[in-house]
């Protein structure tokens, strides 16, 4: 099993990325896929969850209409649009399979 995840990097507020997490290893299309994040010193907390179809998507409140989950099932991928970025989003953000896989993360960092 693997989960890759790419897209981080060093934006200014107000700003946007694209993660994306290309799993192999397990049937992806059948498993709900989600994304976590960890800040320095901080434990990891939950970001956002799509159902195996994308048909219903859950969010944490602090992203909650500027992050979107979405997935391409014919890709093995799973992608977070992030929109009007915070400082207060700086983290690793790190990708979740079927409630028992992790990829390795990619870090985001929110500065001027």
């Amino acid at each position: 099993v693997q989960l890759v995840e790419s897209g981080g990097g060093l934006v200014q507020p107000g700003g946007s990325l694209r993660l994306s997490c290309a799993a192999s290893g397990f049937t992806f299309s059948a498993s709900i896929m989600s994304w976590y994040r960890q800040a320095p010193g901080k434990e990891r907390e939950f970001v956002a969850t799509i159902t195996s179809a994308g048909g219903t998507t859950y969010y944490a409140e602090s992203v909650k209409g500027r992050f979107t989950i979405s997935r391409d099932n014919a890709k093995n991928t799973v992608y977070l649009q992030m929109n009007s970025l915070k400082p207060e989003d700086t983290a690793a953000y790190y990708c979740y399979g079927r409630g028992e896989y992790w990829g390795q993360g990619t870090q985001v960092t929110v500065s001027s």
